[in-house]
């Protein structure tokens, strides 16, 4: 169903991509197409680069880790390019370790002290870092860069690196999950397509009109595993935790959706049955979609590419939602370490990086992850890499972006995770109902958290 854009990410979410489908390459790119589905010619770093309003008076050199530019690293090389052409100033001297030894070398370095200037990481392990005091609060220096606007990203995605109120990152790139349809069985059977306004209400009529038994065709897939369940009580108002960070596990609004989950299954039959051992296997919902016998279901934007010479017509909308929208946000970030002697460079990197139409054109291009920016004139030639049609809800996706509910305390992330999946698990099976369910996670998340 979803990937991270970046490797960092990928790890946390492989339980969940495993249930949704892993058309993901190795080197944790979300790349929603090859290079050869784009046709618009990368722009001219001399002519859309933007020059630097502030540049560092004395030559600077700054260092930075990445992971994402693994498979990549021409079109690096050409960001990087444009970036020291337009801030001449600046000399970046850019490392790109394998995903495999990235997280264990990073943090390596942060505890001796010897970390780059700059360094790449997911959301989750950004929390981690931020918590522990690691990382360079940027708002002094972005508020001293006259020629920024922060409007130039999508707003949640910008907010996703402050920590705290201090802005201490910004978006690289990004991955989010939408809702896959089939145009074919939609038409067969004379129903609407989805749009923006659809809500459960909507979504479980049409998928009561598409599902039919008897030829093996559901309406309707969401895997229940807990990566789904946070983003689906975001959509019904619920949460995780509150504002305060006290865990909110078993809130009337979680069980609700939780039994959303459980009867699109079992009381509706619109999606195949939660014990269903062939939709448990790896890559099952995929198949089963390429093959015609799922007309509407969650993946992540990474499936592009796999789906691509479909027999048949699909596209994406919006998820629909029970009170609100809500959607999943994998996001590459950069930061800046707290040691940084080069704060003012390092974010002129970043912001040229993550937002200037040069650096944007070249990854595009290379069909390699998709930035963050909030101008649809940059984004146009993405948007134009066709299927799917709707290729704009990937950005307007992010308008509802979920954070992962990494807690007060993120180092018990993967701990967390467990813990309510496991409960969840139960649920999915019918050993508990989903008020049981979500009654034992609720302790067992606040004794983590003691």
């Amino acid at each position: 169903m979803f990937k991270k854009s970046g490797v960092i990410l990928l790890v946390a979410v492989m339980t969940f991509m495993s249930a949704c489908g892993s058309g993901n390459k190795n080197n944790g790119d979300s790349s929603p197409a090859s290079p050869s589905e784009t046709s618009t010619q990368p722009a001219s770093p001399s002519e859309s680069a933007s020059e630097s309003s502030s540049p560092t008076k004395e030559p600077v050199t700054i260092k930075l880790m990445m992971y994402t530019a693994n498979g990549q690293e021409e079109t690096f090389k050409g960001m990087v390019d444009a970036f020291q052409k337009a801030n001449s100033d600046v000399t970046v001297d850019y490392e790109i370790v394998p995903y495999a030894d990235y997280d264990t070398k990073l943090t390596t370095l942060l505890a001796s002290g010897g970390e780059p200037d700059l360094f790449e990481v997911g959301y989750e392990n950004f929390r981690t870092y931020a918590s522990k005091d690691l990382l360079l609060d940027l708002t002094p220096t972005i508020a001293a860069d006259a020629s920024f606007k922060p409007e130039i990203y999508k707003k949640l995605a910008y907010d996703a690196f402050n920590y705290n109120g201090k802005q201490m990152g910004v978006t690289e790139s990004f991955s989010d999950v939408v809702l896959f349809y089939n145009k074919d069985l939609f038409d067969a059977k004379g129903v609407k397509y989805p749009d923006a306004s659809w809500t459960w209400k909507e979504e479980l009529e049409a998928a009561q009109k598409l599902t039919d038994a008897k030829q093996g065709i559901w309406g309707t897939y969401a895997p229940l595993q807990f990566y789904e369940f946070y983003k689906t009580i975001g959509q019904n108002g619920g949460g995780m935790f509150d504002a305060g960070g006290k865990p909110t596990v078993n809130s009337p609004a979680n069980v609700q959706a939780l039994q959303w989950m459980i009867d699109k299954a079992s009381k509706y039959k619109v999606s195949p049955a939660l014990n269903d051992d062939t939709f448990n296997q790896p890559d099952a919902d995929l198949n089963a979609f390429k093959e015609g016998k799922i007309a509407m279901a969650r993946f992540g934007i990474w499936n592009f590419g796999n789906f691509k010479d479909l027999p048949f017509k699909w596209d994406i909308a919006l998820e629909p939602g029970s009170t609100q929208k809500a959607h999943h946000f994998f996001a590459d970030g950069l930061v800046a370490s707290k040691n940084t002697k080069n704060a003012e460079a390092a974010w002129r990197f970043m912001k040229f990086i993550s937002s200037d139409p040069a650096a944007i054109s070249l990854r595009i291009n290379a069909g390699w992850s998709v930035p963050a920016v909030a101008d649809d004139s940059v984004m146009e030639a993405y948007y134009k890499i066709t299927p799917p049609e709707s290729k704009k809800v990937v950005s307007e996706a992010l308008d509802s972006l979920v954070l992962p509910p990494v807690g007060p305390k993120p180092e018990k992330w993967n701990e967390l995770k467990a813990a309510v999946g496991d409960e969840l698990d139960k649920a999915k099976l019918g050993r508990e109902s989903a008020q049981q369910a979500l009654d034992n996670a609720q302790k067992k998340v606040e004794e983590l958290l003691k």
